[in-house]
């Protein structure tokens, strides 16, 4: 079944329709979720949550831009209401960022990716959010300072904080790997 029809379906509040929808897009919502979550599992209630979301708001959507888009959106936006509600404050708020680029350079250097993931994870929660925001899904730090409440020095200056702490983990992950070779 062609996706608009699923929408057209969903829309008539169709089980059938819901469940084919469901089964499109878990795995899409789900890596997304991922990425913005601690666990798995919070990972999995973001999905659920996500399509309560997109089930009791498709008749929003018009068909202008993607599907796909739309519900990132939401699975990204649910993800962020999550962590507000959080409210962790254990990180500054207003530090104006260096504008320093942190490189690595790539002598030799393979990390896994299953290792950068989980150093993403890992991050702390402002820290994460705002590298995942802007790196990963292409928000501008006026949007990611809107989303957060926070001013777009503070965002710049998490991210470069994000940066540095993967930094120092995937030198650490490298200077191990050379010693056991």
């Amino acid at each position: 079944m062609e996706t608009l029809q699923l929408i057209a379906g969903c829309k008539k509040n169709d089980p059938k329709s819901q469940k084919l929808l469901f089964l499109r897009y878990k795995d899409f919502i789900y890596t997304t979720s991922l990425k913005y979550c601690r666990s798995t599992s919070e990972a999995e209630d973001n999905v659920h949550d996500v399509f309560i979301i997109i089930f009791e708001t498709i008749h929003k959507y018009t068909s202008k831009g993607s599907f796909e888009g739309w519900i990132k959106r939401i699975a990204i936006n649910k993800a962020v209401d999550k962590f507000r509600k959080k409210k962790t404050t254990n990180l500054p708020f207003q530090i104006e960022s260096e504008d320093t680029q942190i490189t690595i350079e790539r002598n030799d250097i393979d990390v896994p990716i299953d290792y950068i993931f989980k150093a993403i994870q890992e991050l702390p929660d402002k820290y994460q959010l705002v590298f995942n925001l802007y790196q990963l899904d292409d928000y501008s730090h006026k949007e990611i300072a809107t989303m957060l409440s926070i001013s777009e020095g503070t965002s710049k200056s998490n991210l470069h904080r994000a940066k540095q702490i993967l930094k120092n983990k995937i030198l650490s992950y490298t200077s191990v790997e050379k010693m056991n070779i």
